[in-house]
């Protein structure tokens, strides 16, 4: 099955069973799944790059501008957990995508210059419990007056991959679809 929809895979290691997979996604960004930027592995992040470089796959740092503007990456994602005001982008190409859980978090992503926002969690998963979950219907009340490109996030699986087409969402981020 190839997914034609734009995706956003969120990764930290990439080896030879992830590149198989990585066929099977049309407009793919991969998103680098850094903890710390002291512990990142620069050489290991040098063959991602160039992977994806190759494979024309957009590529950002989770959190670290200082990385994203070191190997010239697509871009930065921006979680909800990051709160600090996101200024001097020595490259002004840099995207600038967030994450957010309700409003206040949305007006937080923009005010810092986020031109996507990943609306979670849309789907029941593993970090959020059964009442957490946004579904169809609040997914689409909470971000029917957001005015940038949104994002669903969170339990996206082949099963309800269909249900996207519901909702305001332009495009997917997602773990565990990529593991089915």
């Amino acid at each position: 099955m190839i997914i034609n929809i734009k995706s956003f895979l969120f990764i930290d290691n990439l080896c030879e069973n992830i590149e198989k997979k990585i066929r099977r996604f049309k407009n793919l960004s991969i998103i680098y799944n850094s903890v710390n930027d002291e512990l990142v592995n620069h050489d290991h992040v040098k063959n991602l790059i160039d992977y994806c470089k190759k494979n024309k796959i957009k590529f950002y740092f989770k959190n670290s501008i200082k990385l994203a503007t070191k190997y010239k990456a697509e871009g930065i994602f921006l979680t909800t957990s990051y709160k600090k005001p996101v200024r001097n982008l020595n490259n002004k190409n840099i995207r600038i995508i967030g994450s957010a859980h309700n409003q206040k978090e949305y007006f937080l992503k923009i005010n810092q210059g986020c031109n996507l926002i990943m609306l979670s969690p849309l789907f029941f998963n593993e970090k959020y419990s059964k009442y957490k979950i946004l579904g169809v219907n609040r997914f689409n009340l909470i971000s029917k007056n957001w005015n940038c490109e949104i994002c669903a996030l969170g339990g996206i699986l082949k099963e309800n991959l269909k249900k996207i087409s519901m909702t305001t969402s332009k495009s997917i981020g997602f773990i565990r679809l990529f593991n089915e």
